[in-house]
């Protein structure tokens, strides 16, 4: 009996690691992705954004490679000839859905980066993080039921937005940049509604790799078409890009995926809305680029909707498991 007990408290001990270390590789990922948003607003200063966002995006794609290269052929040589049959099949298909996700990634990446004209690192990081309130929107379209406490959630989303780009002392309130980074939010809402639907039976991180190759090389062709990109450019602009498609594209993606192995699904939706709060912050430590009272209250009040519609989601989920398992006990 004691050798029980002690079984199930290494048990515990163990599981309290394992979670330990998904909400610190989830944690690093929101403060990358918060902190690019400063990489890519210094990144504009010297290049355009259709250069910015290709080179960053293939970097991102670039780093994933070599990761599914190795795994990959480790994986192959256990696997029957049946199973590389499968295997081939899959890899069709991920080129498939792929391809669709660079699409609309090219649109939601590219819509936020031409938000740096007209707008700050910390309003944009703000701003985007609206496609949580636009998932279940957009999921209206798919038949699916939206309970009152989302709309609840939705409406002080939007009633902060107003806060956080409206000033009713200027005529010009919302600028150019606010429209495109909500936007931008829209096409990020049915970008995680199709990863939803493609990445249920299919390989995440080779889906991720693909979309950034094909959304790299969609901007790169609008680079050549619209802008008139610089080598010296280029390399005058080279830190914030390494960082913002190596460590926000390449690595914070693979972290993401390894914390959420190990992080219960509602903690981890929490800690990544850090991002935009690490966006604020990295924008104020680093570009100067503070915030009145005014953009404060309607920060607080996103992030007050974002955390709340993040805890009943969780609470709904895990009520459905809950009824699910009674009645098959039944």
């Amino acid at each position: 009996m004691r050798k029980a007990i002690l079984h199930g408290e290494g048990k515990t001990v163990k599981n309290k690691k394992t979670q330990l270390k998904g909400v610190l590789m989830l944690l690093l990922t929101a403060l990358v992705w918060g902190s690019s948003f400063v990489a890519q607003s210094v990144g504009m200063e010297q290049v355009d954004a259709f250069t910015f966002n290709g080179i960053r995006t293939l970097m991102g794609a670039a780093v994933l490679l070599p990761f599914i290269v190795v795994r990959d052929r480790l994986q192959t040589r256990k696997m029957t000839a049946q199973q590389r049959l499968e295997q081939k099949k899959a890899n069709k298909r991920v080129m498939r859905y792929g391809c669709i996700l660079g699409a609309v990634f090219c649109a939601a990446s590219n819509l936020q980066q031409f938000a740096f004209y007209d707008s700050t690192a910390g309003k944009i990081a703000f701003i985007t993080a609206l496609y949580m309130f636009f998932v279940p929107l957009l999921g209206l379209f798919l038949g699916k039921k939206v309970p009152w406490m989302t709309w609840l959630c939705v409406l002080t989303g939007f009633v902060g937005l107003g806060f956080l780009c409206i000033d009713p002392c200027q005529a010009s309130a919302i600028n150019k940049g606010d429209l495109l980074t909500l936007l931008c939010a829209v096409f990020y809402a049915v970008h995680i509604l199709l990863i939803e639907r493609f990445v249920a039976h299919e390989d995440g991180l080779k889906l991720s790799c693909v979309q950034f190759a094909v959304s790299g090389t969609i901007s790169c062709i609008l680079m050549f078409v619209f802008e008139q990109p610089r080598w010296e450019a280029v390399q005058a602009a080279l830190v914030p890009l390494l960082y913002s498609g190596v460590m926000s594209c390449g690595l914070a993606y693979t972290f993401q995926i390894l914390g959420q192995k190990y992080t219960e699904a509602t903690l981890a939706s929490l800690i990544m809305c850090l991002e935009s709060v690490f966006g604020v912050l990295s924008a104020a430590l680093i570009l100067q680029q503070t915030l009145s009272g005014r953009e404060i209250l309607g920060c607080v009040l996103m992030f007050a909707a974002i955390i709340v519609l993040q805890l009943w989601e969780g609470f709904l989920a895990k009520k459905a498991t809950f009824a699910e398992q009674k009645q098959k006990n039944t």
